[in-house]
């Protein structure tokens, strides 16, 4: 690609002026105490997520013939959205080529915004194969969902709204899949305000960025595997690896834990939804990722689109990672009292039983001896383990 212009980027915001949301920053959040964590929250953009940008852009510069043809795409569900929005507005034809395990809402809202949907069997990299097929038979444009410029250049302009409303911030934290969005805020950061620091992440199983950066050139991986899948990429492009090598400080990984315990934080301390993807930035900032201590800091939450029938899942595992549930296993002498003993000290100490299991059974007791499984409520970490505490000074052996 040729070197991208910052007037494209100024270009695409006044395209967009009129189209896409501007979600103000919201903050200072208590995300991580030590530092002024910000939230630029484009979960709350039009279709859930911030690729409405970059789509609405691309298809904004499209010649008439180009428009007449109509324009295809693949995406794991929020580019897919973004494209069909904007195509439909654009009084334009669009077919999405999506992954057959995308999100059942994502495929509704991409249907439901006036796109033709067809699936394909595998992750992202196999739905970007078929788009190319029928992209060549039928003369389609492609909207790539992050290697093209056009596209970089309309994500780009939300590193222009940040600093617009924050000048002096000292940290940008970006969530990376393909690397378009990262590509183009951190391109559009250095620009304008050359000594902030731009960091990426990535979730520790689609690691294809961070791989790549390390290698020096660019690497497919065989397989991907994370909730967070809107970043779930096997290669990254040309185009943003090249930019990432430029102009981004580092990139990261975050566990799947530690983003289900970022969505759950966002729900509860800034009633924000994210979906995994969204959350990461998030993530990374909480669990001390990235060197941003006594810094100005601005998350981005990238995407809200986040499949209702797995938050329930996700919710119990940010529950378990931030030490609010627990599950503890004591061997017991079988007889009658040491139920009610074991009850009595957990909730003298606070926590609040959710669940018991008695097992009289099991090869791993002693014949007069019993295991019992108690899932509690805690505060944290330290309140786990005071409760531990509190039933081996009552001389119950935890295991």
């Amino acid at each position: 690609m040729a070197e991208l212009e910052i007037a494209e980027v100024f270009n695409a915001a006044k395209v967009l002026k009129d189209v896409a949301r501007h979600p103000r920053l919201i903050g200072v959040t208590k995300l991580n105490p030590e530092a002024q964590v910000y939230l630029k929250p484009e979960n709350l953009q039009h279709t859930g997520a911030f690729k409405l940008r970059g789509a609405y852009y691309k298809i904004s510069q499209l010649t008439p013939e180009e428009k007449a043809k109509g324009v295809i795409a693949c995406s794991a569900g929020n580019h897919a959205q973004g494209v069909a929005l904007s195509a439909t507005a654009n009084g334009i034809k669009s077919l999405i080529c999506l992954p057959a395990g995308a999100p059942i809402s994502k495929v509704e809202a991409t249907k439901a915004l006036g796109a033709e949907v067809c699936m394909v069997p595998g992750v992202y990299d196999d739905a970007y194969q078929k788009a190319i097929e029928l992209q060549k038979e039928h003369g389609y444009t492609f909207v790539h969902p992050f290697d093209d410029p056009k596209v970089i250049a309309g994500q780009g302009t939300i590193g222009l709204e940040i600093l617009e409303e924050m000048p002096d911030v000292e940290a940008v934290i970006v969530p990376v899949g393909g690397g378009g969005l990262i590509s183009g805020v951190a391109f559009a950061l250095k620009s304008l305000k050359p000594d902030v620091k731009v960091y990426g992440v990535q979730a520790e199983g689609a690691p294809s960025m961070v791989k790549s950066l390390k290698d020096k050139q660019r690497e497919r991986l065989e397989s991907v595997s994370t909730i967070a899948d809107g970043i779930a990429v096997k290669e990254p492009g040309v185009n943003t690896f090249e930019m990432c090598e430029k102009y981004v400080d580092d990139i990261v990984t975050v566990s799947d834990d530690e983003i289900a315990a970022a969505i759950l934080a966002l729900i509860e301390q800034q009633k924000l939804v994210a979906e995994g993807a969204g959350a990461v930035s998030v993530a990374a900032a909480m669990f001390d990722k990235v060197p941003i201590k006594g810094k100005k800091v601005v998350c981005l939450v990238s995407g809200g689109n986040i499949d209702v029938t797995s938050l329930n899942r996700v919710i119990t595992r940010g529950l378990v990672k931030s030490g609010r549930d627990c599950t503890i296993s004591i061997n017991l002498n079988d007889k009658p009292g040491q139920l009610s003993k074991v009850c009595s000290i957990v909730g003298d100490l606070g926590a609040n039983i959710l669940t018991v299991q008695h097992e009289r059974n099991s090869r791993n007791t002693q014949i007069n001896g019993c295991t019992l499984r108690v899932e509690i409520e805690t505060r944290n970490h330290e309140h786990i383990e005071e409760i531990k505490n509190g039933l081996r000074n009552a001389g119950f052996e935890v295991i």
